[in-house]
């Protein structure tokens, strides 16, 4: 598997991480576990903001998995590109929910931007 196929799975899984933030810093256990996303909804401040980044995160998801796969199948770019551009995606995943979760907008809209600039990248590709 390349890089490139990693960081698909990295992209999938971090998501999960905001939820492990939201959720386990108090008040979440086997009764709210019923219901979590009234739970999850009932959050404020940084918690609340984890939420929305973990449903940004399984929102481009989709988009990113189907960028690569399609770049690897039209071979856009050279495969070390497509790993490059992958992991600068997985990088700014990262980034974005740093910034989500200590409420820097401005900032979280550019990082976002520049992830969604690295999956156009992988479409149309660069560097051939």
């Amino acid at each position: 598997m390349t890089i490139a196929y990693w960081c698909v799975l990295a992209a999938i899984a971090l998501p999960y991480f905001s939820t492990f933030f939201a959720k386990f810093q108090g008040g979440f256990g086997p009764k709210q576990n019923h219901n979590p996303r009234e739970f999850l909804e009932s959050l404020e401040g940084s918690r609340k903001r984890a939420h929305w980044a973990q449903l940004n995160g399984f929102e481009i998801a989709p988009a990113f998995a189907a960028a690569v796969i399609i770049a690897h199948l039209a071979a856009t770019s050279p495969q070390g590109t497509i790993d490059g551009i992958a992991l600068a995606f997985v990088a700014s995943r990262l980034l974005f929910t740093v910034c989500y979760l200590a409420d820097w907008a401005s900032a979280r809209t550019l990082v976002w931007a520049f992830g969604m600039g690295c999956i156009v990248a992988l479409f149309v590709g660069v560097g051939s």
